[in-house]
């Protein structure tokens, strides 16, 4: 405000001072009529001197100075007062407004300039113009723009080891050899600068730089050469390695987690793989909130080394809580107890919340399912903080269709189709309705399945089915009712010890070769057993093993009825091993042997008994065609003259031994596996290893997610007259 008030005041001042000298200079000029003004030394004494500016002019006084000049007002927003009327401007007099209005005499203006002789020219017609409109970038068409061919060349980065990741990357080598301009050409060329600065930077090279070049080439299609040179310059190393973090147990375990040395290059997967792992390994030894923070590395460019720091929030040491549960309430937390692989109390190991949260996602009855660790502030007698578990559920839909085919020589098609309900009968108790629809069997089965029944992976089955079976071996109509314990391996939890045990209450009726008559009768037997089963597993893989073996000893004490009550046992006895050659080839091997005891061939149901040949025994041979014949006068005499048994119908055996070798050999989804197998049934109890039969043959694999897709093709070494001399198998998974 002051200075907007002395800015005011200088201009009042300077306009008063103005307006007292136009005053003076008046009255100086102030004339007595009639008189001239005095001219020369000779002027009269008492007439007015003229004021002299340089002289003795008048000097006002400072009061009333003041007094001349309007009040101020303190107000910077008050309005300007009025200018006041400017008493020095000439009157205009009647004379001369009469002058002004006196009109112009023609003839007295100026001549008109000369014209331009070109004006007068007529103009050029339009044709001779080009009228074609102006295009912008965005309207040139890529078939109308110049096509600039060019190759690349990268320098510096062979010995590094970077030369095929960069050239993956590269913007010239994206553009494959092709531009609109040579400006395009550079712009990927600097991309690339940039580019290969920061692969090397990424292996310890911070001095790294690079630079693009666009050389001509002369002739040939190739007009431009794009080089990127690069220059790594020292590679920087890891000096001292500082880890911050709280105290932990055991106390180096941090460090001990992070696999970083003095004197490695500080390469940027190397350093990264190393946090990571702390954050990978830390929650497996009861912390699993630890934090990994900001790397810091101090480069020092005189002895090419980085001193790194690593901070890390190691969060407290844990032990497991209870279970907790929200959302849809699909498992009761009764239920929910029966999956952890841990017990309270136990340090915490985040490997196995992930095999609960695993667990409940393979009961197929969520459509998400969460488990994450929360602190509870519990202390335990051991320092450890208890962290209980809360399992988020999401109901998922509960029924499925699902269904299967396959192809078999000698078993013909088999379609087979199950409608599911997971959840009928809660917790996952399943009510299973399955139908088999083949060309030579048909059937249908109403399956109670409890899983994790309270145990995990322990399953309850009750089975109820009613099939046909049209054979060569035999034709029956049989009604089971069977029942089942099993603690089975799952393709989460592979187990290396698995049991089963049950029941089986068999009512068959079935054609049965009687030698007493020659030829096939009709016979009716029940059956009632109690099969067990246990396997030791050691293979990697519970779908497609590679390495490792198994062995499983099938045993089933039965009971015949068939007229008379005949006891018998059934054992089976197999063996498979797994040896990688290389990461693509795989050695499998089986062995398989088999004895009825207690009873006659001839008392046992055709079912019941064994028999060899087919895409899960010995291939090249019909199914089930292996072991003993109908003698072959059971033929009629047409069959007779021609020499040939195929007509001849199996009828069983009491034992059998089997065999087979393949070579796997997968590349990528595909794989190849030529086999051989060998093996055969016999009237005898116990097999004694005489007139084996081979087949060999080849296979094809595709490899999906739930399991291989198997082909084979096989003819057998030493057939029989009337065998095939080709056999086909189609179905899911390995043959062993």
């Amino acid at each position: 405000m002051v200075s907007s008030v002395r800015h005011s005041r200088l201009l009042l001042a300077s306009a008063g001072i103005a307006l007292i000298a136009g005053q003076a200079q008046a009255q100086a000029q102030i004339q007595t009529p009639g008189t001239a003004p005095a001219q020369g030394p000779d002027a009269p004494r008492d007439t007015p001197p003229a004021a002299d500016p340089q002289g003795d002019a008048p000097i006002v006084p400072d009061a009333e100075f003041d007094k001349a000049l309007p009040p101020l007002s303190g107000d910077i927003n008050a309005p300007l007062e009025p200018m006041p009327a400017d008493t020095t401007a000439p009157a205009t007099t009647p004379a001369a407004d009469a002058a002004a209005q006196q009109p112009i005499t023609p003839g007295t203006l100026p001549p008109p300039p000369a014209v331009d002789p070109a004006l007068a020219q007529p103009l050029e017609p339009l044709s001779t113009f080009n009228t074609e409109p102006l295009r912008s970038v965005a309207d040139v068409k890529d078939e109308d723009a110049p096509d600039i061919r060019y190759t690349n060349e990268v320098r510096g980065l062979d010995p590094l080891g970077l030369t095929d990741e960069f050239n993956s990357l590269s913007a010239l080598r994206e553009g494959k050899g092709k531009a609109d301009n040579a400006t395009q050409v550079a712009a990927r060329g600097r991309e690339d600068e940039q580019l290969a600065v920061r692969l090397m930077k990424s292996l310890g090279y911070y001095d790294a730089t690079a630079i693009s070049t666009i050389e001509t080439v002369p002739g040939g299609e190739q007009k431009l050469k794009a080089i990127v040179s690069a220059t790594p310059g020292q590679q920087y190393k890891l000096g001292t390695i500082t880890v911050k973090a709280d105290p932990t147990t055991p106390p180096d375990l941090v460090r001990r987690e992070l696999p970083l040395r003095t004197g490695d290059p500080i390469e940027a997967l190397r350093v990264q793989g190393a946090e990571a792992n702390v954050s990978l390994k830390l929650p497996q030894q009861g912390y699993p909130f630890v934090k990994v923070g900001e790397r810091d590395i101090l480069l020092d460019e005189q002895t090419a080394r980085g001193d790194y720091t690593l901070p890390v929030d190691t969060g407290p040491r844990s032990s497991f809580g209870v279970l907790r549960t929200e959302g849809d309430p699909v498992f009761d937390l009764k239920h929910l107890n029966v999956f952890p692989r841990f017990d309270q109390g136990e340090l915490y190991d985040n490997r196995k919340a992930d095999d609960l949260r695993e667990a409940l996602v393979a009961t197929g009855l969520f459509n998400g399912v969460g488990v994450q660790p929360v602190r509870t502030g519990t202390i335990l007698p051991d320092g450890t903080e208890q962290v209980d578990l809360m399992v988020r559920q999401t109901r998922g839909p509960a029924k499925s269709l699902s269904g299967g085919a396959g192809f078999q020589t000698g078993q013909g098609v088999t379609v087979e189709g199950t409608f599911t309900n997971r959840n009928r009968f809660p917790p996952e108790g399943a009510l299973i309705l399955g139908a088999i629809a083949g060309t030579q069997q048909q059937g249908l089965s109403a399956t109670f399945r409890r899983q994790n029944a309270g145990k995990r992976d322990r399953t309850v089955t009750l089975v109820a089915s009613a099939l046909r079976a049209n054979y060569d071996a035999f034709e029956a109509f049989t009604g089971t009712l069977s029942g089942r314990i099993s603690y089975d391996s799952t393709p989460i939890w592979q187990k290396k010890f698995t049991y089963a045990y049950g029941f089986e209450l068999v009512g068959t009726n079935e054609s049965v070769f009687d030698f007493a008559e020659n030829d096939r009768v009709r016979r009716t037997y029940g059956v009632l057993a109690l099969p067990g089963q246990v396997q030791f597993d050691t293979s990697d893989n519970l779908l497609n093993p590679t390495r490792g073996y198994r062995l499983k000893l099938s045993l089933s004490p039965e009971t015949s009825v068939q007229g008379s009550v005949r006891p018998y046992g059934r054992s089976l006895v197999e063996a498979t091993a797994y040896y990688p050659v290389s990461d693509s080839l795989v050695i499998a091997g089986r062995l398989r042997a088999g004895s009825i005891f207690g009873i006659a061939r001839d008392d046992i149901a055709p079912s019941r008994r064994y028999y060899g040949g087919g895409g899960g025994s010995v291939r090249g041979y019909g199914f089930q065609r292996l072991g003993p014949l109908e003698p072959e006068s059971s033929l009629v005499p047409d069959d007779k003259d021609r020499d040939e048994v195929k007509d001849l119908r199996p009828i069983g055996g009491r034992s059998l031994n089997e065999f087979s070798i393949e070579a796997r050999y997968r590349f990528g989804n595909f794989g190849i596996v030529p086999f051989i197998d060998g093996g055969n049934t016999y009237e005898s109890t116990l097999p004694n290893g005489s007139d084996l039969r081979f087949g060999a043959g080849i296979g094809g694999r595709f490899y999906t997610n739930f399991g291989p897709m198997r082909v084979d093709v096989a003819t057998p070494l030493n057939p029989r007259p009337g065998d095939a001399k080709v056999a086909l198998y189609i179905s899911i998974g390995q043959a062993f």
